[in-house]
């Protein structure tokens, strides 16, 4: 017989609850056949053996004020036929077993008191004297309560397992519904950049085909560049939503050191981006890649709202943190929503920085137009606590 059939039969409820019936009865007519001074074993004894075991097969469905005196008047009737030794003593502890294990710990320490009397009607008709009588009593008793811990135990573990799969199970899908928001805000601020940008070239192109037919094609060419950098960022980022099987991401995620790609989007628009970026080569990719993305949704906003002319970029270090800003000389709110600073772009933005115990502030800049500022922990401390 293979392992794999002898487990499923280990598992079959009907091999379990018949498993007993079957190994005890010999066990028990082996013993009474070798206890000394005992009577011969005879077929009504091994009957009365069998019957006796007979209640374990229902162990798993009744409870104890059923199965405790149907197991105690099985004994009665098995050592009125049949005189085994401390063998008899297995019967009550397999049930005792189950039922603990299927209990709760308050079940369990009523049964142990209700098995007192069981094991006092199951002893006293046999008993010679009173030293035998408390020797057996208490050495059944205590095999018994023994049985009930051993099934709390085994009851308290299942329980723990249970607790630990279902937590597990609750982490994996609260990561899953992070990384479902993450590619969700990804997703915004490629495609929103991609289309303002598209949008306010195209309008270019349209306005200089027919009276400057070289600068519009430098309008639609920068269309196609932008096109292609957001197709290629696209797929960067819904890559990790393709199977085990599947080809890696096209390229790795953006950062603050990819601002350039950003910058010339604004550029084929007539708007004049100056950037000043540090090195910032230590400093952790999550941190890169959140920074990357608040620039791209601020010079988003530029194109969308502010009517700028010129934005400037900065982003270095500032004590332990790194700070990004993007300053415009627009008239826009830059939030896509209000001046309260209620839209989804800056929510996105601040999310993202909160993620990594970040912060975002924006508002009017002191010189006029408007400034987004960005501050994020440069250690790897504030990054973990974020992720």
């Amino acid at each position: 017989m293979s392992g794999a059939v002898v487990a499923r039969l280990a598992r079959s409820a009907a091999v379990r609850a018949w498993l007993p019936v079957v190994l005890l009865p010999p066990l028990l007519i082996v013993d009474a056949a070798l206890t000394e001074d005992g009577p011969a074993v005879t077929a009504l004894g091994v009957v009365a053996a069998v019957v006796g075991c007979l209640p374990l097969v229902l162990r798993s469905r009744l409870g104890f004020a059923v199965l405790g005196p149907l197991i105690t008047a099985g004994i009665v009737l098995m050592l009125w036929q049949l005189e085994p030794g401390n063998t008899v003593v297995l019967i009550p502890m397999v049930a005792l077993v189950e039922l603990a294990a299927r209990g709760d710990r308050r079940k369990s320490i009523w049964v142990g008191v209700a098995v007192v009397p069981c094991v006092l009607v199951s002893v006293l008709p046999f008993a010679d004297n009173g030293a035998e009588l408390f020797s057996v009593v208490v050495r059944n008793l205590a095999l018994c309560l023994l049985a009930l811990a051993v099934g709390d135990i085994a009851r308290s573990r299942r329980q723990a397992v249970e607790r630990a799969l279902a937590q597990r199970e609750e982490e994996a899908l609260r990561r899953v519904g992070e990384e479902r928001l993450r590619i969700a805000r990804d997703v915004h601020d490629v495609v929103a950049h991609a289309m303002v940008a598209i949008n306010v070239q195209a309008g270019v192109a349209a306005h200089l085909v027919e009276r400057d037919p070289a600068q519009a094609h430098s309008a639609l060419r920068a269309i196609k560049a932008t096109s292609g950098e957001a197709l290629a960022d696209l797929r960067s980022t819904l890559g990790v939503l393709r199977g085990d099987g599947a080809a890696a991401p096209v390229r790795p995620a953006a950062g603050l050191h990819d601002l350039d790609e950003l910058a010339g989007a604004l550029r084929a628009a007539g708007v004049r981006v100056e950037l000043d970026v540090a090195d910032l080569a230590d400093v952790p990719a999550a941190v890169h890649a959140a920074g990357y993305r608040i620039v791209q949704e601020a010079l988003t906003n530029v194109l969308r709202h502010a009517g700028a002319s010129n934005v400037r970029v900065t982003a270095g270090r500032d004590g332990d943190a790194v700070r990004v800003e993007v300053a415009d000389d627009g008239v826009g709110t830059g939030t896509g929503a209000g001046a309260d600073g209620s839209g989804n772009g800056l929510r996105g933005m601040r999310e993202r920085a909160a993620a990594l115990s970040g912060t975002v502030e924006s508002g009017p800049a002191e010189h006029g137009g408007w400034r987004v500022l960005a501050r994020l922990p440069a250690s790897g401390s504030g990054v973990a606590a974020g992720a």
